[in-house]
């Protein structure tokens, strides 16, 4: 873990501005995704997918309400197959990578990286109530790092249909300690209390181009949007520079109201009890194939924690 901590770090820190009719969040990751970074041992390319991802679930794991779970799940074709994030109140966070490690060498790019596929993102209420997914595709037309940012815009505009605007960072920090991860987001939605909210634009595809419906936009929300956009990637990395400072440099001139802060922290479930659970449900010809110098060895893909058993324990 980052020997370096800051009071706003590893933390989400609720938002309004009132003037504007938009509520939001702004996450802040310093040792958290750093420690679960450092638990493998992956490519720069691939942490930064995850470390996105991480905040990205931090954020939208926030405004859960009730005792649960929320998982985000990437599948796609590329060579970084898959990225697995969960996020367990009250801000217990863990994620893992799967990737083809030659693959990856040199990809710069997060489109090229992720591929086609889909982003799944799991709501689990706990086992008397149903699980709610929303997924969105992964269509590899988006370049750069703003892929993830992309598929969440689509995740708001087809399950919540709420107006929502969104900034995801993450990158390596360079200081005296050595080099740390950071990461970071920040998202706001138009929610008046009076009126309905902003519309959401929806195209089928099948209005010929230059024919589709004018959505016209609350113009609070579109200077409330245009403000968020210009938010850059170190802003949201900085370790000396506060989320309430960076507030006021976006929306100063209306005003932002600031709640309760909420903490985050690095923590895997797995567990003896789970691993043999887990076992359980094996054959015993898969079992025998997992017997390392005479025990049964499991790793957490998640903390990368190292689970063996005698045989006849399982």
């Amino acid at each position: 873990m980052s020997e370096t901590l800051v009071p706003f770090d590893d933390s989400v820190l609720p938002f309004e501005v009132k003037p504007l009719d938009v509520r939001g969040r702004i996450v802040r990751l310093g040792g958290v995704i750093d420690e679960i970074i450092s638990k493998h041992d992956y490519p720069d390319n691939v942490s930064t997918a995850l470390a996105q991802a991480v905040a990205l679930v931090a954020m939208l794991g926030n405004s859960l309400k009730f005792e649960g779970k929320l998982i985000l799940q990437t599948r796609s074709d590329g060579p970084l197959s898959m990225l697995v994030v969960d996020y367990t109140t009250p801000g217990k966070m863990r994620g893992y990578a799967h990737f083809d490690r030659q693959a990856v060498e040199g990809v710069d790019d997060m489109s090229a990286l992720l591929g086609k596929g889909h982003l799944a993102l799991t709501i689990d209420q706990g086992d008397d109530m149903d699980n709610y997914q929303g997924i969105v595709a992964l269509d590899g037309k988006v370049s750069g790092d703003q892929v993830l940012e992309d598929a969440a815009h689509h995740y708001f505009q087809q399950s919540e249909q709420i107006p929502t605007s969104l900034k995801i960072a993450a990158g390596l920090l360079t200081n005296e300690a050595g080099k740390t991860w950071r990461a970071g987001a920040i998202m706001v939605q138009h929610v008046p209390d009076s009126g309905p909210a902003s519309p959401i634009e929806f195209s089928s595809g099948d209005v010929p181009a230059g024919q589709e419906d004018k959505v016209v936009e609350d113009d609070n929300w579109t200077k409330a949007r245009l403000l968020l956009e210009t938010t850059e990637a170190h802003e949201l990395l900085d370790p000396m520079l506060e989320s309430e400072r960076l507030l006021y440099r976006l929306y100063h001139e209306d005003g932002v109201t600031v709640y309760t802060t909420s903490g985050l922290n690095h923590e895997c479930t797995c567990s003896k009890e789970r691993v043999l659970d887990m076992l359980a449900s094996f054959s015993s010809k898969e079992r025998a194939d997992m017997i390392v110098d005479g025990q049964v060895e499991v790793v957490c893909q998640f903390c990368s924690n190292v689970h063996r058993f005698k045989p006849e324990e399982v």
